[in-house]
């Protein structure tokens, strides 16, 4: 008897239709607006990562304290907190390209004005600290646009394509920040990382005015945002969503326990002894790991069982700051940083798709200036934490004790949020309200 055939016809004498063909691997890839962003955002996450390892060290070589260290988190997040929900309002009411171009423009002349301060031998913590705030003032209205700004860049069924793709580009970058800033502070100076950082930002201003896409347009029955009860929509849209709120909920307090990157600068001079090569190496460290973990997210079919994966990354994530804090081998301590980097690129990319996929586009800048007092506030506010307990018993103890309560913080999640070890996500639709790039 022939075998069966493959292509028999379904019940009732129809031919089934063929099965879809898998998207591209890179997809997002092929839309000129997004590849223009990419490459800016890349580009402009460097600078940053110049930025961040030169404050770390500045501030360290003029205090020699582990509090002064942890304030600087403080003084970055402290306008974000009070800002957010206004920056949110504003990336969902206004074209988000315009938006960028007024902040990125702000970010620029912050770290000009720390160049000029460094070259001119007038820098100080106070000064330095000043300069913080401020850049966290145009941080809290960036951040919303820029990540809002994704979602009109592609069409749905590529978005989570795209939200991989701009992690990885993010983790790149940060690889090759720290790694070359150090580098280039042991043949050059902190003025040069400062300037080059500003000028990191004048080319994402380039790319913003290339982009053709519209950072969204405001529909005709639309009502004008303004306010706090606009700015408080985003807030009454995510109580209805528990596995939303779930995950922003751990990722703050896991990052608050165990965010300690800006203790580095003591770990590099006074536990492992490697000095300031050595101190770029464990800041890209995460990166690198993080960096493995996007390229073969962005390679490989969507993350479906997201809730238990993002469990999993997140302890993943505390068990190897736990033991990094413990660590007096720079070998071992540069493994166990990379593997914390991979988890938490991991559980980044599950909560970015997930929000987006499950927020509607009008109000996408307000969920995302709610998720980042969540995204920045446990990081920032943690390395406050990180810098008293430190300062108050030492900096190992500040280290995997963060690291063990991250862990105690998921099996909490776990227990009391089981929607969230049952979520899943489903295919996008093929097309969808967002529109196509050019």
């Amino acid at each position: 008897m022939p075998a069966p055939d493959s292509a028999a016809a379904a019940p009732g004498g129809r031919t089934p239709p063929p099965a879809p063909a898998p998207a591209p691997r890179f997809a997002a890839l092929a839309h000129r607006d997004f590849r223009l962003y990419l490459a800016a955002h890349v580009l402009s996450r460097a600078g940053s990562q110049f930025q961040a390892f030169a404050l770390s060290w500045h501030v360290y070589l003029l205090t020699d304290s582990p509090l002064a260290l942890g304030l600087i988190g403080a003084a970055k997040v402290a306008p974000v907190l009070l800002l957010a929900l206004g920056g949110g309002v504003l990336a969902d009411a206004y074209d988000r390209r315009r938006v960028m171009l007024f902040t990125q423009a702000g970010l620029a002349a912050t770290s000009a004005a720390m160049a000029v301060l460094t070259w001119s031998g007038r820098a100080s913590a106070p000064a330095l600290f000043a300069l913080i705030a401020a850049s966290g003032v145009a941080l809290a209205f960036d951040n919303p646009a820029r990540a809002a700004m994704v979602t009109n860049l592609v069409p749905r069924k590529d978005l989570p394509n795209a939200l991989g793709i701009s992690v990885l580009g993010w983790q790149m970058a940060s690889v090759l920040g720290p790694s070359v800033a150090g580098l280039l502070l042991a043949r050059t100076s902190l003025t040069f990382l400062y300037a080059a950082d500003a000028a990191t930002f004048v080319v994402m201003i380039g790319a913003v005015l290339a982009i053709r896409s519209q950072g969204r347009a405001r529909a005709a029955d639309e009502p004008r945002l303004s306010g706090w009860r606009s700015a408080l929509e985003g807030v009454r849209f995510l109580r209805g969503q528990p596995v939303l709120l779930a995950m922003m909920g751990l990722d703050f307090i896991a990052t608050f326990f165990a965010g300690a990157l800006l203790l580095m600068p003591i770990y590099a001079d006074k536990i492992l002894h490697v000095g300031e090569k050595g101190l770029g190496l464990l800041m890209a460290a995460p990166s690198v790991g993080a960096l493995l973990a996007g390229a073969w997210i962005a390679a490989t079919p969507p993350i479906r069982r997201q809730g238990f994966v993002m469990l999993a990354a997140v302890a993943a994530y505390g068990a190897c700051i736990a033991a990094f804090g413990v660590s007096t081998s720079f070998t071992v301590s540069l493994v166990l940083l990379a593997g914390s980097g991979a988890a938490d690129a991991v559980s980044t990319v599950v909560r970015v798709v997930a929000r987006n996929l499950l927020t509607p586009d009008a109000l996408r800048g307000r969920m995302t200036s709610i998720n980042m007092l969540f995204f920045m506030g446990g990081p920032q506010l943690g390395e406050l934490e990180a810098g008293v307990v430190a300062q108050l018993t030492t900096v190992p103890v500040s280290v995997a004790g963060g690291g063990l309560l991250c862990l105690a913080a998921v099996a909490a999640t776990a227990a009391l949020v089981p929607q969230l070890r049952r979520h899943r996500i489903e295919h996008a639709p093929a097309e969808e309200a967002v529109p196509d790039a050019p």
